[in-house]
Formats: C-alpha cells, structure tokens, sequence
C-alpha cells in the first residue's frame, strides 16, 4: 500500500524528449506522484531547458500536480505563464528575486501553490519571515543546473533543521508545508533522506534509468518499499 505521506516527483529534465507526453503518461500510470518541471534559463544556472509551452504541452496527459522549478533570474514574468500552462506549484530560488515577498504573492494571486528553494549554501533564514505565503520547502542535495549529479550527504543535516523549523509553525498556526528534496536521490539514500525530514522525492536520472514503464514501474515499487521501512 502506498504510503500517503510522501509523494516521488520524477524530473523529466531525465526524460526522453522526443517522446515526452508519453513519458509523463507511462511514469505517473507506473505509481509517481507529481511531474517535476526543471526551468533553466543559462544565466542563474549554467544550463538552458524549457519554457511554459512545454509545460502546456504535457499538461493533458496527466492529471498529477505538476512541479515548476524556477532556477531563472528575474522570476517574475514567468509566474503567469507557467501558471496559465498547468503549473501547480511554482517554487523559486529567493536569491533570484528582487522582492521575495511579492514574488510568493503573485504565484498564489495566479492560482498556483507557491514554494521557496534553498541551495546547498544558502541558508533557511529566509523562511522566518515568509512562512505564511509558503506551501513548500525544497531543499536542492545538488548544486542546481544539470541533472545525474550525486546527493550532497550535507543535506540531511539541513533536512532535519528545515523539518524541526516547519514542525513548529504547523503546531503554532496548523498550516502544514510540505518538504521537498531535489537531487541525487536514489534507492540507496531515499529512505535516509526521508528520516530526516522530506515528503517530496524529485528523482530523475534513477527513475528514466528505467527506459519503459516497466522499468519505471520496479524503480518506483523499489522506492516505495525502502520508505515503508522509514
């Protein structure tokens, strides 16, 4: 049985391009959670991948949340059109824009759940003023900008920190935020990484390692066994 609390996130940053609808497609039906949207704009990281009309593009073959990671700089044009192509959560890097506070409200003014992302230097002083626009944490186990880079073990120190943090504000005002964690996570980690804190996996290269929905399908089955044990 599938455990309610903790949701995998495959990042189609991994996935096969030319058949990109059909991944999104065969990796929810083989039991993922949400689709994770990696945006790169090659200038707050050195990459470049894609934009809201290939968010819109893959938004009718599933009806899972989908995930937008912004690592751009400025943040907020893109709001809107993410937004208007599907997008359920938007999350930001806080260094990337000029007004942390109006960027948060204008994801939720737009419909969408709105989420904070935290590198592996920057620090979580951040939250203390903005945890009521915020529904989401991640927390980046990689130093963002390419996908198939190994889970930085630092993290999990920052997880426990984060998770006692969002803790306590749940027991003061019982809003609930969810924890996120973004990369290298694999079979081999996934259960360490959810004892210290995280709800939300975003695994990429270890899920489309699988090539087909069945492969998808024991990669994900794996993954849940190793959180049944947490």
């Amino acid at each position: 049985m599938k455990d309610n609390r903790f949701k995998i996130a495959p990042s189609i940053l991994s996935a096969d391009f030319a058949r990109l609808g059909a991944e999104v497609e065969d990796v929810i039906k083989a039991g993922a959670d949400w689709i994770h949207f990696d945006v790169m704009d090659n200038h707050y990281v050195p990459n470049l991948t894609f934009g809201p009309m290939v968010c819109k593009a893959i938004r009718p073959w599933t009806k899972a949340p989908i995930d937008v990671h912004l690592m751009v700089e400025p943040v907020d044009s893109l709001i809107e059109p993410f937004a208007k192509a599907g997008a359920d959560y938007i999350t930001f890097h806080p260094e990337a824009s000029r007004h942390v506070d109006r960027t948060l409200s204008l994801i939720r003014e737009n419909g969408c759940k709105a989420g904070l992302v935290f590198n592996p230097a920057t620090s979580l002083d951040w939250l203390t003023y903005e945890m009521d626009k915020i529904d989401m944490v991640l927390l980046m186990s990689v130093n963002p900008g390419f996908g198939g880079q190994s889970f930085l073990p630092e993290t999990l120190h920052k997880l426990q920190e984060c998770r006692w943090v969002l803790d306590q504000y749940e027991k003061k005002t019982g809003k609930k935020i969810l924890l996120e964690v973004d990369g290298g996570v694999k079979i081999d980690n996934i259960a360490e990484i959810a004892a210290a804190g995280a709800e939300v996996f975003v695994a990429g290269s270890a899920v489309f390692s699988g090539k087909n929905y069945e492969g998808y399908k024991k990669i994900i089955n794996n993954f849940r066994k190793e959180l049944d044990s947490v």
